[in-house]
Formats: C-alpha cells, structure tokens, sequence
C-alpha cells in the first residue's frame, strides 16, 4: 500500500473517531494507533475495534497484493502480547514441575504463533495446536515421554462463578498457586505411602 498512515486515518475517522494519532513502521509491517476520545466506548470495544481494524486492513493489504500490517490500538496487542507470554512461561513450569502437557485457552492464529515461537527454543518442551476454527488452542508438552492421548486442558474449560471463561490472569494466579504450595505446618504429618 502506498500509503497506510493515509488509510488507517480515514478508517479511524470513518469510526467517528477525531482525536487520534497514528504512527506506520512500514519497515516492520506496524501501525500504532492511539485513540484518545471516548476512553470507555474504546476500552470496553477495544478488543473487538483491534480485530476489525486488522481484518479490514488484512484485506486491503490481500487485494493489493502487498504485505500485511498489523496494527496496534491504544497499546492492546502488546498488553495481550505480554500477558500471553507470561501465561506460556507459568504453564511451562507447571508443565516441567508435573510432568504433564497442559492446554491453553483457545487463541487466534498470530497468538498460537507468539506461544510457538517462544517455545521453540525450550529444551525441555514442544508445542502443538489442536482444534478447529475459534477452538484452536496449543499444548505445551514434554518433548520426551509425553501421553498425548490426554492434555490436561488448564483454561478452555475453566470458568470463573459467573460461568464466564477465565480470564488469562486468573489462569496464571492458578498455576502460580500450584507452583508454589504453602509450606507444610509443624503439626502436619507425613505418609510413606507403605502403610
């Protein structure tokens, strides 16, 4: 595209947004788009306006027949960016700890991607996805002696009292939990296990 910046400003304003600042790194494929009026309208959507601003743009790019740019609202992709990684890293220690493959929430396409890519150099564990559509999720696995019949699925089935899914913090505060077990009391007893 000759010019994204040009682009993204008339979609932003199409909106109904004014009060905006847009930064493109063609170089790297970005765009970085801060949105400053409607705070509450553009938090609550925000995770809806990032999907369909980078699906209109995906399909700009597509029938232009240029690269794809990604683009960043008020910092969300990289705030999810963060929190994906810090979910892949405690799942990852639960996985050593336990010996058992464990399943993440299901994520989009460039989400399984960030947890592939920063596993890919583990030496400890691999990665898979499984399912189809919006029920891809990824397995983070031994790479020696894993069962694979039987993940253990950590967030997909998780729901908080509400019924609602779990939040990706909520998922880490769970597997902190287990990594770190309160210590023993001194009244507390121990079983051999030969009894």
């Amino acid at each position: 595209m000759e010019n994204w910046e040009t682009f993204i400003r008339k979609l932003i304003e199409s909106l109904g947004f004014s009060d905006y600042t847009i930064e493109v790194d063609d170089e790297h494929h970005h765009g970085t788009v801060f949105i400053h009026d409607n705070p509450t309208l553009v938090k609550e959507q925000l995770p809806t306006l990032v999907e369909s601003v980078n699906y209109l743009v995906q399909l700009v790019a597509r029938k232009a027949g240029h690269d794809p740019l990604f683009v960043d609202i008020n910092n969300y992709r990289h705030e999810r960016e963060n929190l994906i990684i810090e979910l892949v890293r405690a799942t990852t220690r639960r996985v050593v700890a336990t010996r058992e493959e464990l399943a993440l929430p299901a994520m989009n396409s460039y989400e399984r991607r960030l947890v592939h890519l920063e596993l890919a150099s583990h030496p400890e564990v691999t990665t898979e996805s499984f399912g189809k559509g919006h029920n891809r999720y990824v397995v983070i696995k031994l790479i020696q002696g894993a069962d694979t019949n039987n993940p253990v699925v950590v967030a997909a089935t998780s729901t908080a009292a509400g019924g609602e899914p779990t939040s990706f913090e909520k998922i880490i505060e769970d597997i902190q939990a287990v990594e770190a077990p309160e210590a023993p009391g001194p009244s507390t007893s121990y079983s051999s296990g030969t009894e």
